[in-house]
């Protein structure tokens, strides 16, 4: 274990110092990108009802995720949906500066749809702007993977987040919201984020249980076998909901 650490503390010094090499000439293009013109978007509402995932989807968008399981503990298989504009003009071309080239803009919706009875249909009960956040930074790659980002649980369901630059940041994460149907929303019940700092090699990770309010916090070093374990106890207040979080790479908890 201690011999793996030291190899990857290893690994990360070089890559550290090959990405300090590259900051002398990222600066300049980076804030070159960050003055990338990210077009305008209008969010159509979604349809009330459907009969399948595919009617929640409105003209010149596409479904981006399709994920089934019991959400309101009824017995029938709701849906989570990832819904993606498909606007050719949202991506860009090209631009100053280092990154994705063409970088797609293209915002995500992100819908949940309980199954009715006897129709054997689907309402709408959540669409969300925020949570899967729309892209502006070219040098930072896609946060949400179709192929991992979606899992249904038993009454609930999980959105995953990863932060990842090539140019103009040290910081890479991983955030894990866990999600409830519990009295008429959809309120976040776990929290899980690790943090690792490329350039120092500290790691941190955080993880929220907003039903027993416990928090655990974990922090070290890539090289060191022993991390520093923390407890506290969340304040006794409401947990937050999923539109209350906004965007999900920028959320912090409160504890």
């Amino acid at each position: 274990m201690a011999s793996d650490r030291l190899r990857l503390a290893s690994c990360l010094i070089v890559v550290s110092a090959c990405l300090a090499c590259a900051a002398a000439f990222v600066l300049p293009g980076n804030a070159a990108a960050q003055d990338v013109a990210i077009p305008e978007v209008v969010y159509p509402s979604l349809p009330r009802q459907a009969g399948t995932a595919e009617g929640f989807v409105p003209p010149g968008w596409t479904l981006e995720v399709q994920a089934s399981g019991d959400l309101n503990r009824d017995g029938k298989g709701d849906l989570v949906l990832v819904i993606r504009q498909n606007d050719p003009d949202n991506v860009i071309q090209d631009f100053e500066g280092l990154g994705e080239k063409p970088f797609d803009t293209n915002p995500r919706i992100l819908a949940i749809a309980f199954r009715d009875g006897p129709s054997g249909g689907y309402t709408l009960q959540s669409e969300n702007h925020t949570l899967i956040p729309r892209r502006t930074d070219p040098a930072a790659a896609d946060p949400f993977d179709k192929e991992i980002s979606i899992a249904v649980l038993r009454d609930g369901f999980q959105v995953r987040l990863d932060w990842f630059m090539s140019a103009g940041g040290w910081e890479t994460f991983s955030t894990t919201y866990t999600f409830r149907h519990r009295t008429g929303r959809f309120e976040l019940i776990g929290y899980d984020r690790d943090t690792t700092h490329r350039a120092s090699g500290d790691t941190e990770s955080i993880s929220i249980n907003y039903l027993t309010r416990k928090v655990k916090t974990v922090s070290g070093h890539i090289s060191r076998d022993v991390d520093k374990v923390r407890w506290l106890t969340l304040p006794q207040r409401p947990a937050p909901t999923i539109n209350s979080v906004g965007d999900g790479l920028s959320f912090r908890p409160e504890f």
